[in-house]
């Protein structure tokens, strides 16, 4: 059985092929191309077969309509535990889709405590302990969405390209312009949350093994400025959403 995955997020979708659980094609489309122009701009994309469809859509239940012109689209949906991680939320329905899926796709490539960031219009931090266990997250602007706020929100302060963002993280974090002293703002915000975080993870876990696991757009300039080892997983939410699509073909076999 051949599964399209569709990762939905607030900018853009990205989709993988499901085969014999392996991820084999992939690719990307905006959101923005999706609404000018339908589901023609990712059906033109796709491969021509596809059996079923599973979805994680964050971006609104129009986007989840507009789709439904490619078939019965499941959309995934948060549990209590699925795939070796229990959901660590008091009300599981409310934790993100796109979280849920992001740390099932980490928990199967790793069996340590881990640090799930995924950095795309927001950011999220996610942490699990060695069994597979969500203690919880952090959510917080993305990298875009904190340069706008400056530039949208004061008169004097401009607005940073975040995508040309590069900055020696061994140097001094004290910057000499105005154009600088937002990046480095920005990304030391980021940094000092993911690097915290660990500290807290790695005290109250007995100096275990954590790993970090970084995806979304902005994960690479994130990778950049941390001082730790980290493994970027680009696909982690299609990962993790093939985890659940092979639970349930197993289910209705």
């Amino acid at each position: 059985m051949t599964t399209l995955l569709l990762d939905i997020g607030n900018s853009r979708l990205k989709w993988g092929l499901l085969n014999n659980d392996r991820i084999g094609a992939t690719g990307h489309v905006s959101l923005q191309n999706i609404e000018q122009r339908g589901v023609a701009a990712l059906a033109s994309l796709l491969p021509p077969r596809f059996d079923t469809v599973l979805a994680c859509n964050v971006a609104g239940a129009g986007i989840g309509t507009l789709l439904s012109e490619l078939g019965d689209v499941r959309f995934a949906k948060p549990t209590t535990k699925a795939c070796g991680v229990t959901n660590g939320y008091r009300n599981p329905e409310h934790l993100g889709v796109d979280r849920w899926a992001a740390m099932i796709g980490a928990r199967a490539a790793t069996s340590s405590a881990c640090l799930v960031v995924d950095a795309g219009t927001a950011i999220t931090l996610d942490a699990l302990d060695p069994r597979g266990v969500h203690l919880g997250g952090q959510i917080m602007p993305g990298l875009r969405l904190m340069s706008e706020s400056l530039g949208c929100s004061t008169s004097d302060l401009p607005l940073v390209n975040t995508n040309t963002l590069v900055i020696d993280p061994d140097a001094s974090p004290f910057a000499t312009s105005t154009n600088d002293a937002i990046a480095k703002g920005i990304l030391g915000a980021v940094a000092g949350s993911i690097e915290r975080s660990l500290q807290f993870l790695r005290a109250a876990k007995a100096d275990v093994d954590v790993d970090v696991i970084l995806t979304g757009g902005d994960a690479a300039i994130i990778q950049h400025h941390l001082h730790q080892a980290t493994e970027l997983r680009p696909h982690l939410v299609l990962e993790g959403l093939a985890c659940l699509a092979s639970v349930s073909e197993q289910r209705s076999a």
